[in-house]
């Protein structure tokens, strides 16, 4: 539409932003973003020690060998590129994020590498060693009480310093490129290529921003796999409520204990008709099942690696009772000696009010017998 000095005067208006110095900036952080993925090699598949007469294989995907630790670094890589390349990354200006820790312990990372601040705003019950990485890689904390009001305090940091806010619950899904480019499902199925069961009967993920599930459930289906996709919520989320009932609008009133999962809200990266079933997991249960994990192949992991265990093997468990053979996908998110003082300390399980021993239990006797227990 013409603005009124156009329709009288017949200029054409020009208006050039162009910024050279910005330019060269621009390329060099976007330069050495993509040289961390270079440079990174692929993820390992690690098989879970299953009874062979089953005829199942179940293999978590080491997520926790990134550079900063976590699954989360994919999608902090992916957010800074789509950051960048949209131009609401600017040189000197802070990136703000909301974040229970991973995914800001993997923002501060690449804050660092391009020469950015960083300023995590995340509940302040956030494990000890996730706010150490953080400022190991020059991030600062920014503390709230409420884990609902994350959200507003990081838009407001972003409005006072002039900096951009990540969003990562907005922008996950938008901002991974889930038809291939190595993203998680394609490394999964390339590296399940020479398996028995090469094409995985299901694939557990659990949602923190939902971007993962997104990227699978989307993959699977644009390769026209058969492959189904679960994801595993745990207590104090609303991922499964709403999914369950269709109601984006679903809330609760108090944060997730296993951190990095769990949101009280459903977050507009949460993609429900791309996924094919739910779990809502008892936090015990991701409890005793990543301890399950350690005695297994002896490796700690983080409490939401426990929660998509714990649905796994359920699964797992379905197959066997069916007589199915086949494989089956879930994630290892991240190291459990972020944890120590929570999910592998008694104490913190007694004050939280969490039994594990009848969850372990159940699983101790369903790996002896096959049968999930009721």
């Amino acid at each position: 539409m013409s603005t009124p000095q156009q329709t009288r005067t017949g200029v054409t208006l020009d208006v050039d932003h162009s910024d050279t110095g910005y330019r060269a900036w621009l390329k060099e952080a976007v330069r050495r973003v993509q040289a961390d993925a270079n440079r990174s090699a692929d993820t390992h598949l690690l098989p879970f020690p299953l009874p062979e007469r089953w005829g199942i294989d179940l293999y978590l995907k080491d997520e926790s060998t990134h550079p900063t630790g976590s699954l989360k670094h994919r999608l902090a890589r992916s957010l800074f590129l789509y950051g960048l390349c949209n131009g609401w990354i600017r040189p000197g200006r802070p990136v703000i994020e909301a974040s229970s820790g991973s995914t800001a312990v993997s923002e501060a990372y690449f804050a660092k590498l391009i020469g950015v601040p960083f300023i995590a705003v995340m509940p302040r019950t956030t494990s000890a060693e996730k706010i150490r990485l953080i400022e190991f890689h020059s991030g600062r904390c920014h503390f709230v009480d409420d884990p609902r009001t994350m959200y507003e305090e990081s838009a407001r940091l972003a409005a006072e310093t002039g900096g951009h806010y990540m969003d990562q619950f907005t922008y996950a899904e938008r901002a991974t490129d889930w038809r291939g480019n190595n993203n998680i499902a394609e490394s999964i199925f390339r590296q399940l290529r020479m398996e028995r069961f090469p094409e995985p009967a299901w694939i557990v993920a659990t949602a923190g921003t939902g971007g993962t599930s997104a990227t699978l459930a989307r993959y699977v289906h644009y390769m026209q796999y058969d492959t189904r996709v679960c994801v595993a919520d745990p207590e104090n989320s609303c991922f499964f409520d709403g999914w369950t009932t269709g109601d984006p609008d679903v809330t609760c009133d108090c944060g997730s204990r296993i951190e990095g999962i769990g949101r009280p809200r459903m977050e507009p990266s949460f993609v429900p008709g791309a996924i094919d079933r739910m779990m809502k997991v008892p936090d015990a249960a991701s409890v005793a099942a990543v301890r399950a994990l350690e005695r297994a192949i002896g490796r700690k992991a983080g409490g939401s690696t426990g929660t998509g265990l714990w649905s796994a093997l359920k699964i797992v468990a379905e197959m066997v009772s069916e007589g199915r053979q086949g494989s089956v996908v879930t994630l290892l998110c991240d190291p459990g000696d972020r944890y120590l003082d929570k999910y592998y300390s008694d104490d913190w399980l007694a004050g939280q009010g969490l039994d594990i021993a009848p969850y372990t239990a159940a699983i101790d006797a369903f790996l002896e017998t096959g049968t999930w227990p009721g």
